[in-house]
């Protein structure tokens, strides 16, 4: 029997033979040879034939992956050390481009739970840097799931058990860029001081008549601003899924990148992985927007005052650096009556995100019957004998 890389393993005790290709990512067993999977929580790939263990060895520490330089990438996206090659399947329904494990090109689309994908060949990327390893198992998916179907009013009688097929919960690598970034701004703008000054005004009294009486009032003096700000911005996050709503998914956060792992094939054993859709270019402009938000509350902050006017903000980037990474999410898809919803769950902190239809018939059945307590209530707080009878009663 030889090793798991990639070698011809013979298979003993009736486990089936495993003959992984050239960028497989499945791994045989070194007992029987059967496929490993990763184990969420831990730092082993476990056999589901024998429940032997084969430790992931770490040679470098978590959370000291290497930057890349940004604009050298935007030069040289062909460089063969950090670009990868994958076969990727793209679901017809949705659109998502994602790879299945080992030779499996066809089955349910994990985004919008559509049973029909096509093989779209191999294609090159830039290899991730690092990745988050799942922490929580689908036992632990399935339960936060259940509880979310369980919390959902006025959903349709019959969501839960259409949603019952444990086959479309999956697990899968989202893409992210991160970047890094020093910035200087420049920014023009108006300081605006409070102050008080009592002031004749014109009142309208309980008769409608109207008189001038002093009173205090508050205006704001302004004056102009102008200056530099600078701030250093480190592993701004940004999804690089087009599968999934951008809201939904940054919802997911927080993620604890101080934890990122360094990418070894390992990890994603038993798992899918989504190729990424926001390219490392178009990923810095939404990055920009991110960090522009923040620069204008240093610059709202350096102006200072009781209240600011920003006219003009000019930022110059410099030492721009980036990292592709995978994040792992449990994603349960599931189609009603034609439309495709969502459930997502952080892997690592539980942290659940979900979309859902609604029923309706229940919103408009509690609706009348809110309507009738109120017309009931009513009813009776003007039918003064009644309640005068209810209360001698007592």
């Amino acid at each position: 029997m030889q090793g798991p890389w990639g070698e011809r393993s013979t298979g003993s005790g009736g486990a089936p033979e495993a003959t992984p290709t050239a960028g497989d990512r499945r791994f045989p067993c070194s007992q029987c040879g059967a496929f490993l999977t990763f184990k969420p929580g831990t730092q082993v790939m476990v056999c589901g034939f024998c429940g032997h263990e084969n430790r992931i060895v770490e040679v470098e520490k978590p959370g000291t992956l290497r930057e890349l330089d940004f604009h050298a990438w935007l030069g040289r996206l062909a460089d063969q050390r950090d670009v990868e090659e994958t076969r990727t399947v793209k679901c017809d329904a949705c659109a998502a481009e994602f790879s299945f494990e080992g030779d499996r090109f066809s089955g349910a689309c994990p985004f919008c739970g559509s049973a029909t994908v096509t093989d779209t060949g191999v294609n090159r990327h830039i290899k991730p840097s690092g990745l988050l390893p799942f922490g929580i198992d689908r036992r632990g998916a399935e339960a936060a799931f259940d509880r979310w179907l369980k919390g959902r009013w006025f959903a349709p009688s019959d969501l839960k058990r259409r949603s019952e097929r444990r086959e479309r919960l999956s697990g899968i690598y989202l893409p992210y860029w991160t970047y890094d970034s020093a910035t200087r701004s420049s920014y023009r703008g108006q300081r605006g001081d409070r102050y008080t000054t009592v002031e004749w005004v014109a009142v309208r009294d309980a008769k409608g008549g109207v008189r001038q009486v002093q009173q205090p009032v508050t205006r704001i003096r302004w004056r102009p601003a102008a200056g530099q700000v600078a701030r250093d911005f480190d592993d701004v996050l940004v999804p690089a899924s087009e599968s999934l709503p951008v809201a939904m998914v940054d919802r997911l956060e927080p993620w604890d990148l101080q934890d990122l792992r360094f990418y070894r094939q390992e990890y994603l054993a038993g798992f899918q992985a989504e190729a990424y859709g926001v390219d490392l270019s178009a990923g810095f402009d939404r990055a920009r927007v991110k960090m522009d938000a923040v620069i204008r509350q240093d610059v709202a902050r350096a102006i200072g005052g009781d209240v600011q006017r920003i006219d003009h903000v000019e930022t110059r980037h410099a030492d721009v650096t980036f990292k592709h990474v995978l994040l792992p999410v449990w994603i349960a898809a599931y189609r009603y009556r034609g439309r495709p919803y969502r459930f997502l769950v952080n892997a690592r902190t539980g942290q659940v995100q979900g979309e859902r239809p609604w029923s309706w018939v229940k919103i408009t059945a509690a609706a009348v019957v809110a309507a009738l307590i109120l017309v009931i209530v009513f009813a009776l707080l003007q039918d003064g004998g009644i309640i005068d009878q209810v209360l001698r009663g007592f």
